[in-house]
């Protein structure tokens, strides 16, 4: 299973950007996808979540600015990223509980995205 993320990059303060994030492999079926950030010097945390049923949790500080959306039938999960703020500089980081065709069920990430928000 693989987890590619794409969409990262240099935006300005106020900007948008929109991440992606594509599962492939023997995937029989994804549960929940999330995107977490760790910005330097700082622990990975938790930015959005979105359920197999489409339920979405955000973090306080990206509230009304985040949106976290997914394609069931492209297994991909995006996040919409509007209003941006320096404090939002970070690796992004996507992950996916997945249940494989053998059963097995894991958590998986993908290799992160650089977003920078210049003030």
């Amino acid at each position: 299973v693989q987890l590619q993320a794409s969409g990262g990059g240099l935006v300005q303060a106020g900007g948008s950007l929109s991440l992606s994030c594509a599962a492939s492999g023997n995937i029989l079926k994804i549960n929940a996808m999330g995107w977490y950030r760790q910005a330097p010097g700082k622990q990975r945390e938790l930015v959005a979540a979105i359920s197999s049923g489409g339920t979405s949790n955000y973090a306080d500080s990206v509230k009304g600015r985040f949106t976290i959306s997914r394609d069931t039938a492209k297994n991909t999960a995006y996040l919409q990223m509007n209003s941006l703020k320096p404090e939002d500089t970070a690796v992004y980081y996507c992950n996916a509980d997945i249940l494989l065709f053998t059963m097995t069920r894991s958590t998986y990430w993908g290799q992160g995205t650089l977003v920078t928000v210049s003030s």
